[in-house]
């Protein structure tokens, strides 16, 4: 496990009154860092400080399983922020206007988006059954998250 990859740690604060499907959204107060393929990778996938995100979207009836924050909390930050881009890196809210968070010339499409979720997962020691599962699950539910 190595974590040259992935910003080692991240710092939150609540977002009051805010929660997506019955999750407490919380707001990040550092930028999160991560290398896409390898620690020297020039890909890079900035989530810029501001950035609004509810860690793992786990349905209400599983979340004694898969709590929404775990060892995936990074990958999840990740996630969300390819997600709620589209894949640009590009957000356009009153905090942000505009922030770009990927070095890539061009969009990530969603499958791209969850396989870099998976591989973030194994980066952080995210065990390989879990990995499976909540990949799978993203793959299959996430189409409605993607642009929100």
């Amino acid at each position: 496990m190595t974590s040259a990859r992935i910003t080692g740690t991240f710092q939150v604060e609540e977002v009051p009154g805010k929660s997506r499907s019955g999750r407490q959204c919380v707001r990040l107060l550092q930028p999160l860092e991560y290398r896409v393929g390898s620690a020297n990778s020039a890909e890079v996938i900035t989530v810029p400080r501001g950035f609004e995100t509810d860690f793992a979207s786990i349905p209400w009836g599983i979340r004694n399983l898969f709590p929404p924050m775990g060892p995936w909390s990074r990958p999840a930050i990740v996630h969300d922020f390819l997600y709620c881009s589209r894949g640009t890196g590009v957000l356009d809210t009153a905090n942000a206007p505009h922030l770009c968070g990927i070095t890539r010339l061009f969009p990530y499409e969603r499958w791209e988006a969850d396989l870099i979720f998976r591989e973030a997962m194994q980066v952080v020691g995210v065990p390989a059954w879990r990995r499976a599962v909540m990949y799978r699950a993203v793959r299959l539910g996430g189409w409605s998250g993607w642009g929100s």
